[in-house]
């Protein structure tokens, strides 16, 4: 969901499965007048929901935007899904700001995750 280029290019942690991932695959129109603010307002909406674990989000050159969703449980992703803000603006989606979208939600397995040290001696700010 984000459109945030000043976002910390950092990946959602690793979680213990099960969990879901939503994955959100988007091509926009030329028009995306109000995107903005309904993406930012659903950011924060989202939040709300009990079993919200975080999300990323990519924008391609190209222009194909790819965010992913993590829920701890099918009850928060069914939640989220038929939450009335959320289903008025999935209708705007449509309406106005998607040439084409894809849904994806996965049940994921096995999460792991890899941070590379910091080298010896390097300085830090502190």
């Amino acid at each position: 969901m984000s459109d945030h280029p000043e976002a910390p290019v950092e990946p959602f942690a690793a979680h213990e499965p099960p969990y879901y991932a939503v994955v959100f695959t988007t091509v926009r129109t030329q028009d995306q007048s109000g995107y903005g603010e309904t993406n930012a307002r659903m950011e924060e909406l989202v939040k709300d929901v009990p079993g919200y674990l975080g999300m990323d989000h990519a924008q391609t050159p190209g222009g194909l935007g790819i965010t992913v969703a993590y829920f701890r449980d099918a009850d928060a992703l069914t939640q989220w899904r038929t939450d009335a803000e959320h289903r008025a603006a999935q209708q705007r989606g449509r309406d106005r700001w998607y040439e084409s979208y894809t849904l994806h939600v996965a049940k994921v397995e096995r999460s792991h995750g890899f941070r590379r040290a910091e080298a010896p001696g390097s300085v830090t700010a502190g």
